[in-house]
């Protein structure tokens, strides 16, 4: 290394340590550079291992796929945390630690919250890192972030529940346990609130080097025409993370939260007070991660053979001056360089309109995600649990297939940059025409006693009470949907006018119900033992299987361009910030797309809605039900309207991109200095 600077591991060029000189040559500064044949081997694509550990059994992993295969495993447990475990645990750390939802979802905002402050700087100082090591850093806070948010289940005692609440109607002489008004909202419950927060922020901070400097790694390792198939497969597998935690949350939640049941009480899984042992993942999910820390840990800087597929690969960077400014200024080696490299990709165009391109199609993809179960449920009346199984079997096959075929056609047809961005307009525009499924696919709303159609003729519209449950004393904050004889549905056993249930062969069944009807079929009196069974009325729509295989597909091509997308962004920055404009990329990804899409979606919905609970204390609550065909409007609006968005920028994109001219090369320069900054 040339000049008197003190070396830092950091910071440190590939190859310019231990003296020697690793000639890449000067290839990936333009086209017209011609490298070495055979470029020297370089002193940092070590042997896998620790130090002078480097058992022959562990060099198998030391290449390409072994790699993918530890950032795959790194990140599906990250979303099976994330974007499973947590998700599906939500409501029940909201009855524990008696949180509302706003605080709720303040919890689940701290993991985008750390994420924007770190992954700036993160993706800056790791690039010229050791990244690997910066991998199993991230698998060390995503364990720790594990471990803490699983904390407050063993310093919070034992789960006391209040006394079972009778769901039917009962005389004007009883009381419910919570029939009053309170408005006490000081529980010392609530303290745990802050540990919550504290272990979201640990997870978006081991969350930020996978997905930045995890990902340019990728790119660094494997020849240019395979890095879009490495890197949609390491995308792909992490989408398993959140169907796994769903499946695995869901099942753990059917386990009592104390696991023993105290024998004092016979709560059960259909009790409203019933909570699960959601802390189990989480404990797990620490344990597991850890583990990870070995196989990052024991992998050198550059894998073997990085040097020389350096050395052939020609430089796609959009020719806009940023690649001479890098590499003549050798911006990147200290933290004072950071705003001019910010600012260089900053005014990058092509950089920019995919940015903004793949954020709104961010706001889409998460907006979905959060409502498209709550969608199922009130279009085609299937119950919550049913819905959301129904969701994540397309949402997640679909993304996952979607970013594996763009993976293989880019990587296949061997694409230069110009071409993934016109492929990305091909896909989103398939895409726009797939999401008019909303337009035919919807379903009207079926009968609902004193919402769509009054009580036989009494009562009033949006109005639950009328005189046949007058006396009942109904809670409107008990949602508990009963299907009438009469092919009517009501809110509760209670605003039916049930006075009594009986269990035959399990089934639970209403009767004495004084606001159901006649039966709409009078032939064959034996269906009609019953005045009203739990849950929905059947739909009549039929529309579900059509709505599933349409939207399906168009999960698949929207993330189709997903992949193409970050190998682009890759493509078009200089080489020595293609961390760094990743970690831009997600830091603009979450401001405009992730962040603000389930609160534009949940406001859409919210709009459509006819029917709020009103709680004792007369506060709106949650809304149980829903305007169908507003609803479907409202959805396909929005999505159509980000696709189109998405298609503007992505056009911008390749009327912007300008290639690297044939004869310009530029031989890299070795830093005369470079500044002590410890990792």
């Amino acid at each position: 290394m040339t000049g008197g600077g003190v070396e830092n591991l950091a910071f440190e060029t590939p190859c310019s340590d231990s003296g020697q000189r690793c000639h890449a040559g000067p290839a990936r500064a333009g086209a017209g550079a011609g490298a070495p044949a055979e470029p020297g081997p370089c002193p940092e694509e070590g042997p896998c291992g620790w130090g002078h550990c480097t058992p022959r059994a562990l060099q198998i992993c030391n290449n390409s796929e072994g790699y993918l295969a530890a950032y795959s495993l790194l990140a599906v447990f990250q979303g099976i945390v994330v974007n499973g475990l947590i998700n599906i645990s939500i409501s029940t750390i909201e009855k524990r630690y008696e949180l509302n939802s706003s605080l709720t979802g303040l919890i689940s905002a701290s993991y985008d919250i750390a994420f924007c402050l770190l992954s700036l700087f993160v993706s800056y100082f790791g690039e010229r890192g050791h990244k690997p090591r910066w991998l199993a850093f991230s698998a060390f806070m995503l364990g720790l972030g594990s471990l803490v948010f699983s904390l407050p289940h063993f310093s919070s005692g034992k789960y006391q529940y209040g006394s079972k609440i009778e769901d039917t109607c009962q005389t004007a002489e009883t009381t419910f346990a919570n029939a009053t008004c309170s408005a006490s909202t000081n529980s010392p419950l609530r303290k745990y609130l802050y540990v919550f927060i504290l272990g979201q922020l640990l997870l978006g901070v081991g969350g930020t080097p996978l997905y930045t400097l995890g990902t340019a790694f990728i790119d660094d390792s494997v020849p240019k025409h395979k890095s879009s198939l490495y890197i949609g497969v390491g995308y792909a597998m992490s989408l398993l993370g959140p169907a796994i935690g769903y499946v695995l949350g869901g099942q753990l939640l059917k386990v009592y939260i104390d696991i023993q049941i105290p024998k004092s009480t016979k709560v059960d899984q259909d009790d409203p007070r019933w909570l699960g042992a959601w802390w189990i993942g989480f404990l797990a999910c620490f344990f597991a991660i850890w583990l990870l820390i070995i196989p990052f840990s024991c992998f050198p800087r550059h894998l073997p053979g990085t040097a020389k597929i350096q050395a052939e690969r020609i430089s796609e960077t959009h020719d806009d001056g940023g690649q001479v400014l890098v590499q003549t200024n050798n911006i990147g080696q200290n933290f004072k360089d950071f705003p001019m490299a910010l600012l260089i990709l900053l005014r990058n165009p092509v950089l920019m309109s995919l940015i903004i391109a793949s954020s709104s199609e961010a706001l889409v993809a998460t907006g979905f995600a959060t409502f498209l179960p709550k969608f199922i449920e009130n279009q085609f009346g299937k119950s919550s649990s049913f819905s959301a199984t129904l969701g994540g079997l397309v949402l997640i096959p679909g993304a996952a297939l979607g970013q594996v075929i763009s993976g293989v056609l880019v990587s296949k047809c061997k694409m230069d940059c110009k071409g993934i961005i016109k492929f990305m307009i091909s896909t989103c525009s398939v895409a726009l025409i797939l999401n008019t499924v909303f337009l035919f696919a919807k379903c009207g709303n079926e009968p609902f006693a004193g919402v769509s159609e009054t009580y036989n003729g009494t009562g009033t519209l949006y109005n639950l009470t009328a005189p046949c449950n007058a006396n009942c004393r109904c809670l409107r904050s008990i949602y508990y949907p009963v299907c009438g004889s009469d092919e009517v549905q009501y809110f509760s056993p209670c605003f039916a006018g049930c006075a009594s249930y009986i269990f035959n062969n399990m089934k639970k069944t209403y009767h004495n119900c004084s606001c159901i009807g006649k039966p709409k079929r009078e032939n064959g009196s034996e269906d009609f033992l019953y005045e009203a069974v739990p849950g929905k009325c059947p739909t009549q729509c039929k529309f579900l299987p059509l709505f599933l295989t349409f939207f399906f597909f168009a999960v698949v091509f929207t993330f189709m361009a997903t992949t193409p997308t970050t190998v682009a962004i890759l493509r078009c920055v200089p080489d020595k910030q293609r961390s760094f404009a990743l970690g831009v990329q997600l830091v603009f990804l979450r401001l405009l797309g992730t962040i603000p899409g389930p609160i534009l979606f949940g406001v859409a919905i919210d709009k459509s809605c006819t029917l709020w609970d009103i709680n004792e204390c007369e506060t709106k609550g949650v809304c149980w039900v829903y305007d169908n065909e507003r609803m479907a409007y409202l959805l396909m609006g929005i999505s159509a309207a980000c696709k189109i968005v998405t298609i503007i920028f992505v056009v911008m994109a390749v009327y912007f991109y300008k290639p690297p001219r044939l004869t310009k090369a530029l031989p890299r320069k070795t830093p005369e200095k470079i500044s002590v900054i410890r990792m």
